[in-house]
C-alpha cells in the first residue's frame, strides 16, 4: 500500500503572508526543497489538494496551481483516480547530492579559484560611492528637474511600434538615427569631428570602458591612471588586468612629465579632461598638447571620459581632447547616466576613423545592442530640442545650488574645510584643514545621513591633499543648507 504523505510534512510547510512571494510559490518551494531532500521520497502519494488547503488555509486553486507546476518540473505525476504522487524516476535520476560540512564550506570559500585577471584585481578595486539622495552624494543628476512629460510621450509613442522594435535584439553598433543625433550634438556643442559611424551605443560609459580594454589592451600593458581618478573605470582596467600606473595631478591636469618618468611606454593613458574626476581642474591646453604627443611617441591610445563636461555654467563647455586629435589616437566616451538619469543605461564612444571597421566586426560579433524602442525615443528627445534644452536648464540649476554650497560653507565651515569653487560638473572637493581624518570625517557623517567621499577613495598611492567630494546636484538648495550645518556639527566634534 502506498504510503500517503501528511502530518509532519504538512506541519513543515510555512507560509509567510506579509512576504513578496505568492503564497503559491512558497508552497511549490517548500514542497520541491523536500523531494530533493528525500523527505518525500520516489513513489509517495501526496496529499488531496482538497487536505492541503484545509490544512494550509488556502484556495484549492492555490495548491492545483502547484501541483501543476511541479508536474511541469518533472518532479510529480498524477495518476486519474489515485492521486498526485512523486515520480518515480527520481529515484535513479535524482542525484545524491552529498551536504558538506560548515568546515568544509569555509575551506571552499577560501580556495575559490577565479581568473588570473581577477584574482590580482579583487584586492584592488576601490569602493563605489554611495548614491542615497541625500547631501552630499555625487555622481547623480536631478531627477526632481527631469522633464519628465515630454519624456513619457515619447515613451508612449514608441512603445506602440512594431513588435520586433520593442522586443527585438538591437543593432549591435547603435541605433543608427540616435547616432546621429549624437553626432550633431558633439560637432556642435563638444567641438568633437566625428560622422554617425564613429559613435557606439552601449549600455553606460562602463561597458565603453570594458569593450576598449578588451579590443586594444593585453594583461599587463601600461596605462597612465590619473591619481586621485575615476573609480569605476579603474575597476573596469584592473579586471582586464592592466597595470596601472598612478599619475598625479595638478592645476594643469595630469603631469604628462612624470607619466613619462614612470612609464614612457605606455600602452593608453585614461584622463578627465574637461572636469577632472574628483578634483575638478580642467586640464589646460599645453598639457592636452603635451598628452597628444606622448601618445603619438609612445604608440599609444588616450581613453577621454566626458562624465559631466556638458555641465559648464558660466561659459560655453570646453572642446574635447578628441577635438585636438590629428593623429587618431583619442576614444572618447560619453554617458546620458549623468546628462539624464542612470535608470536609462545607455551610453556612447566615439573611435577614431582608424578602428571603424575593428569595432564594427567585433560589435557584430557578440554584441545584441541596447533597446532599440529606448535609443529611438532619446534619438527624437535629442532631435526635438528637448536635451539641449534641458542640458541649459541644469546648468542653471546647478549653478545656483553650486552657489549655494558655497556660500554655506564659506559661512559656516570657515577654518574647517575649504570648499572649492567650480565652473563645471555637479560635485566640488573641500579640503580639510591640517590634523583632521578624512576617512573618520566621512564615517561621522555618514552617520548623521550625510555623504562626504574621501578624496583618498578616489587614490591609487596616497596623495598629500586630505579632503571630501561633495555633490550638490542632487538635493535643493535648503537641503543643501542643512546639510551643511550637520557637516559642520561633525567636523567640531572632530576638531583637532
Amino acid at each position: 500500500m502506498v504510503k500517503i504523505a501528511g502530518g509532519a510534512l504538512l506541519a513543515s510547510i510555512t507560509i509567510d503572508r506579509e512576504s513578496s512571494k505568492t503564497i503559491g510559490t512558497q508552497i511549490c518551494a517548500a514542497l520541491r526543497k523536500m523531494i530533493f531532500a528525500g523527505a518525500l521520497s520516489a513513489g509517495e502519494r501526496l496529499p488531496s489538494s482538497r487536505t492541503l488547503a484545509q490544512e494550509l488555509h488556502v484556495s484549492r486553486t492555490t495548491i492545483n496551481y502547484v501541483f501543476e507546476r511541479l508536474a511541469e518540473e518533472g518532479l510529480i505525476e498524477s495518476r486519474t483516480g489515485s492521486g498526485s504522487f512523486v515520480c518515480e524516476t527520481l529515484s535513479t535520476h535524482l542525484p545524491k547530492l552529498p551536504s558538506p560540512s560548515t568546515q568544509m564550506l569555509a575551506q571552499r570559500r577560501k580556495n575559490l579559484r577565479l581568473s588570473r585577471c581577477m584574482t590580482q584585481a579583487i584586492d584592488q578595486f576601490g569602493a563605489r560611492i554611495p548614491h542615497e539622495k541625500r547631501a552630499f552624494t555625487t555622481g547623480t543628476p536631478a531627477f526632481d528637474a527631469f522633464p519628465l512629460a515630454q519624456w513619457s510621450r515619447l515613451v508612449s509613442k514608441h512603445y506602440r511600434e512594431k513588435r520586433d522594435m520593442v522586443m527585438g535584439y538591437g543593432d549591435p553598433e547603435g541605433f543608427f538615427p540616435l547616432r546621429q543625433a549624437i553626432a550633431n550634438h558633439l560637432r556642435g556643442n563638444r567641438g568633437l569631428s566625428c560622422e554617425p559611424e564613429q559613435v557606439f551605443i552601449v549600455s553606460g560609459a562602463q561597458q565603453a570602458f570594458n569593450l576598449t580594454c578588451s579590443i586594444l589592451l593585453n594583461p599587463g600593458d601600461k596605462v597612465w591612471f590619473e591619481n586621485p581618478g575615476a573609480i569605476g573605470a579603474r575597476n573596469s582596467l584592473n579586471a582586464h588586468g592592466m597595470d596601472l600606473i598612478p599619475v598625479p595631478i595638478d592645476e594643469e591636469g595630469l603631469i604628462v612629465e612624470e607619466g613619462l618618468r614612470r612609464a614612457p611606454y605606455f600602452r593608453l593613458a585614461f584622463v578627465t579632461p574637461s572636469h577632472q574626476q574628483p578634483i575638478g581642474v580642467t586640464m589646460s591646453l599645453a598639457r592636452r598638447i603635451e598628452l597628444l604627443q606622448a601618445a603619438e611617441q609612445s604608440d599609444a591610445w588616450i581613453l577621454e571620459d566626458d562624465y559631466d563636461g556638458e555641465f559648464r555654467y558660466y561659459r560655453s563647455p570646453l572642446p574635447t581632447l578628441q577635438s585636438l586629435d590629428t593623429a587618431e589616437r583619442v576614444i572618447y566616451v560619453g554617458t546620458f547616466s549623468k546628462s539624464l538619469f542612470p535608470a536609462l543605461r545607455l551610453g556612447y564612444f566615439v573611435v577614431p576613423p582608424i578602428l571603424v571597421d575593428t569595432f564594427q566586426k567585433i560589435s557584430g560579433a557578440f554584441l545584441h545592442g541596447a533597446p532599440s524602442n529606448l535609443q529611438a525615443v532619446l534619438a527624437d528627445f535629442m532631435d526635438e530640442g528637448h536635451f539641449a534644452t534641458h542640458i541649459r536648464r541644469m546648468c542653471k540649476i546647478y549653478a545656483e545650488r553650486h552657489d549655494t554650497l558655497i556660500d554655506a560653507a564659506s559661512r559656516r565651515l570657515d577654518g574647517l574645510l575649504d570648499v572649492m569653487s567650480t565652473e563645471t560638473g555637479f560635485h566640488t572637493i573641500g579640503r580639510l584643514a591640517p590634523g583632521f581624518s578624512e576617512q573618520a570625517v566621512s564615517q561621522a557623517a555618514s552617520a548623521r545621513a550625510i555623504s562626504v567621499s574621501p578624496i583618498g577613495r578616489y587614490c591609487i598611492e596616497p596623495i598629500a591633499m586630505q579632503g571630501l567630494v561633495l555633490g550638490f546636484s542632487t538635493i535643493r538648495s535648503p537641503e543643501i543648507r542643512a546639510g551643511i550645518e550637520v557637516l559642520g556639527q561633525v567636523l567640531e566634534a572632530l576638531r583637532p
